[in-house]
């Protein structure tokens, strides 16, 4: 028995929530931009070219040829694509939640999480010098450190806070409760 699927956007991400079966499905899809692709090959092929004119050039390596290079490689690391297409999480009431991430080539990874190990789940708030973005994380009986829902991706909290209260519900009360 399938259930109509809520969403939201937000920027580059966009949030789907379905059930499936009485299993709450949570997923956060990449929008995929083709300028941004074509742009990360252009920058890796010219990456590549530049360190093969350095290297076979016939003159003397001189200070303009070295720094070309790292400055090929940061604008090429900066127009990198991001593999992943979208990250889920999969509350099934009875056994525990599990993570997926499935990326633009067809592979998905899978990390199941049993009832018996989530204590808590929490938004955090990461700060970095250059950067300010949420997470949401789980923290584990037995467990040193806490683990990230979402690996990849850094969603906005307004994407994150559905996600977060369903699994509130779903640690606090052992199920789900209709919403």
């Amino acid at each position: 028995m399938k259930q109509k699927s809520q969403g939201i956007s937000s920027g580059i991400y966009r949030y789907t929530h379905r059930c499936e079966s009485g299993v709450n499905i949570h997923d956060i899809f990449v929008e995929r931009s083709a300028f941004r692709v074509l742009f990360s090959y252009v920058g890796a092929t010219c990456l590549l070219a530049n360190v093969c004119r350095t290297l076979l050039s016939k003159e003397s390596l001189c200070l303009g040829s070295f720094w070309s290079v790292p400055f090929s490689a940061i604008i090429s690391k900066c127009l990198q694509y991001n593999p992943v297409k979208k990250e889920s999480l999969v509350i099934m009431p009875a056994f525990g939640i599990q993570l997926e991430q499935h990326f633009w080539s067809g592979r998905v990874d899978r990390k199941f999480v049993p009832i018996s190990k989530i204590l808590q789940p929490v938004l955090n708030e990461c700060v970095t010098p250059v950067t300010c973005y949420w997470s949401l994380a789980l923290l584990l009986r037995d467990e040193d450190e806490t683990m990230l829902v979402f690996q990849n991706l850094h969603p906005p909290v307004k994407l994150l806070l559905p996600i977060w209260k369903a699994l509130c519900a779903f640690t606090n009360t052992g199920s789900i409760s209709p919403s």
